[in-house]
C-alpha cells in the first residue's frame, strides 16, 4: 500500500499522473517545461509564473496561489476555473483520484 499525504494516497496519486498528466508535465528538480509548466514548486506559487513557459493571460491573471483547495477545484474542471486556458484537460470527476493525484503532488513537486 502506498504512503498517504493529505487525504490521498501518493502511489495511486503517481499511476494517475502517469496517466493523465506525464504527457505534458514534468516535476522534476531540472524544470524542464513540456506542452505544460513544469509543476516542480507548485505548492504556493501563483498561477502563470513559471519562467519560459507562454501562459494565456487568463491564466496569469488568474491571482490563484496552488494548493490543495485550489487544485481540487481546477482538477475537477480546468476550463471552468481559469476560462481561455491553453490546458486542454477534461479534468478528474472522481474527487477520490484527485485527492491521491494531489498527495502524489505535493510530495514529489517540492
Amino acid at each position: 500500500m502506498g504512503k498517504k499525504a493529505a487525504a490521498g494516497d501518493v502511489e495511486k496519486g503517481k499511476k494517475i499522473f502517469i496517466q493523465k498528466c506525464k504527457q505534458c508535465h514534468t516535476y522534476t528538480s531540472d524544470c524542464t517545461n513540456k506542452t505544460g509548466p513544469t509543476l516542480h514548486g507548485l505548492f504556493g506559487r501563483q498561477s502563470g509564473q513559471v519562467a519560459g513557459f507562454d501562459y494565456t493571460d487568463q491564466n496569469r491573471d488568474k491571482g490563484v496561489i496552488w494548493g490543495e483547495d485550489t487544485l481540487d477545484v481546477y482538477l475537477t474542471n480546468p476550463a471552468k476555473y481559469i476560462p481561455g486556458t491553453k490546458m486542454v484537460f477534461a479534468g478528474i470527476k472522481k474527487k477520490g483520484e484527485r485527492a491521491d493525484l494531489i498527495a502524489f503532488l505535493k510530495d514529489a513537486t517540492k
